[in-house]
C-alpha cells in the first residue's frame, strides 16, 4: 500500500524545511542508506536518507520552496498503484507539485510514514579527515563516535556510499578508543528567595539606565592603618570595614548619590544607611548598617559579622534587610579583581568592590610596588550625572589612601 512521506521536524524549533535538493526522482528506486533529499532547517542543512527500498511514485516539492513540518513531500507506493487519493485525503500544506509520475512506477516499498525517508541529525558540513570519502554525516559522525577509519569500510548505497548501518555493521578493529558520555542534569524548583532577586534585579537592570565609573585605589597606607587598628580594637577591622566606613562619610559629602529613585520623585537621603550584600545559599541577602557614618569600625565590623551569621543561619528579618540608601557588594575575598553590579532599586547607586592586587604604581615619578584595589560605581543615570559619581570616588579615594583622614574623626575606632 502506498504511503505520503512527510517532511520530518528535524529540530527542537524547526516549523519548516526547505527542499534544498533532491537527490532523486520519480521512478528511480530507492535503497535503504540512499540520500534522497537535502533539507534546510533553521539549524543546519541536513541529509534526508532512505531506510527502506523502494521506488518514488510523486515528488510534491520543488527544490527552493518551504514546506511546513508533517507537509507532504514525496510518495513511495508499488507499481501502478493510485496514490491520487493520498494527497486528496491529506493535502500537501502549501506544496506545490514539482512533478507528476513520468512513467508507470516499477516496484512499490510499502513504507510506514515513521518509517519512510527519515533525516539524519548531522549537518551536511561537517569537519571531518575522511571528508573526502562518500558517506552520509551520521555515518561519520558515529564512525568518528566509535573511533572506525571509515576508509575500512565498503559502502552499501549508490555508488558505494557509507551508511549509518555500514559502519554499525562494521566488525574491524576501531583505530581510536571509544568514549561513551552520558547527559545529566538536574532541575530543582526556583526558590522564592531566587524569584525575588531575578524580579528586582531585572527591573532594576531594565528599567534604571545603569552607567559605571571605574576607578583604582592605592590601599597600601589602608593596609598599614588596619593593622595598627587591630592591635587596639575590641573586634577585628577588615577591609570591608574600612570600605564599608569610608563610603559612608563619602555619602555625606555628596548627598545626590545617597538618593532614591521613587519614580515621581527623588529623594536625597540626609541618614546613611548601607546595604552590605551577603552571599546565602539560595541567593543573596543585603542587610543594612544604619547610620554607618556615625558608627565606629568596631560598631560596624559587629554588625557586619553578626548579619552574616544570621543570614546563614536564616535568621535575618525583614527590617534587617529594608531602608538602604546606598549598597555595596564586594567579591574581593573571593578572587575577583574587578567587575560590576546591578543597582539594588530605590537606590540610586552600588559599589563593586575588588581584590587588593599586588602590582607595579607610579609615585613621584617611580616605579614602586602597590596594592591596588579596584572600584565600579554602578549608577543610575536618572538620578546621578557623571560628574557627581566621579566627585563620590574621588572622595573615596582620598580616605581609602590616606586613611588617617576618617581615623581623626570622633568614634572612628
Amino acid at each position: 500500500m502506498a504511503e505520503v512521506v512527510r517532511m520530518p521536524k528535524m529540530s527542537d524549533t524547526m516549523t519548516e524545511g526547505v527542499l534544498a535538493k533532491w537527490h532523486k526522482k520519480v521512478g528511480d528506486k530507492v535503497k535503504s542508506g540512499d540520500l534522497v533529499a537535502e533539507v534546510e532547517t533553521d539549524k543546519a542543512t541536513m541529509d534526508f536518507e532512505s531506510f527502506q527500498e523502494g521506488t518514488i511514485l510523486y515528488i510534491g516539492v520543488e527544490e527552493g520552496k518551504a514546506v511546513p513540518v508533517d507537509a507532504i513531500i514525496a510518495v513511495l507506493g508499488k507499481e501502478g498503484e493510485d496514490f491520487k487519493s493520498l494527497l486528496t485525503e491529506t493535502p500537501a500544506a502549501s506544496a506545490a507539485p514539482a512533478a507528476k509520475a513520468e512513467k508507470p512506477a516499477e516496484t512499490i516499498a510499502a513504507t510506514p510514514t515513521p518509517t519512510a525517508p527519515v533525516a539524519t541529525a548531522a549537518p551536511v558540513a561537517v569537519a571531518s579527515t575522511d571528508a573526502r570519502i562518500k558517506a552520509s554525516p551520521l555515518a561519520k559522525k558515529i564512525a568518528q563516535e566509535k573511533g572506525i577509519n571509515l576508509n575500512q569500510i565498503a559502502g552499501s548505497a549508490e555508488n558505494g556510499r557509507i551508511t549509518k548501518k555500514d559502519v554499525e555493521n562494521f566488525k574491524g578493529g576501531a583505530s581510536m578508543p571509544a568514549f561513551v558520555g552520558v547527559e545529566k542534569y538536574t532541575e530543582v524548583p526556583v526558590s522564592q528567595m531566587r524569584k525575588t532577586i531575578a524580579k528586582r534585579l531585572s527591573e532594576s537592570l531594565f528599567t534604571a539606565p545603569h552607567f559605571y565609573l571605574k576607578m583604582n585605589i592605592e590601599m597600601s597606607n589602608a593596609i598599614e592603618a588596619r593593622k595598627i587598628i587591630n592591635d587596639v580594637a575590641p573586634v577585628k577591622i577588615s577591609f570591608n570595614d574600612l570600605v564599608l566606613k569610608a563610603v559612608a562619610l563619602s555619602l555625606k559629602q555628596h548627598p545626590k548619590v545617597n538618593s532614591s529613585w521613587l519614580g515621581d520623585k527623588i529623594r536625597y537621603n540626609e541618614h546613611v544607611n548601607i546595604g552590605v550584600a551577603v552571599a546565602v545559599e539560595d541567593g543573596l541577602l543585603v542587610p543594612v548598617v544604619r547610620f554607618a557614618d556615625g558608627k565606629a569600625l568596631s560598631q560596624i565590623s559587629s554588625e557586619v559579622k553578626t548579619f552574616a551569621q544570621k543570614a546563614k543561619d536564616k535568621k535575618l528579618q525583614p527590617a534587617d534587610w529594608e531602608g538602604s540608601t546606598f549598597t555595596i557588594s564586594n567579591l574581593g575575598m573571593f578572587g575577583i579583581d574587578d567587575f560590576t553590579a546591578i543597582i539594588n532599586p530605590p537606590d540610586a547607586c552600588i559599589l563593586a568592590v575588588g581584590g587588593i592586587q599586588e602590582e607595579p604604581i607610579v609615585k613621584n615619578g617611580m616605579v614602586v610596588p602597590g596594592n591596588v584595589m579596584k572600584v565600579t560605581l554602578s549608577c543610575d543615570h536618572r538620578v546621578v550625572d557623571g560628574a557627581t559619581g566621579a566627585a563620590f570616588l574621588q572622595t573615596l579615594k582620598q580616605y581609602l589612601e590616606e586613611p588617617m583622614r576618617m581615623l581623626l574623626q570622633a568614634n572612628n575606632i
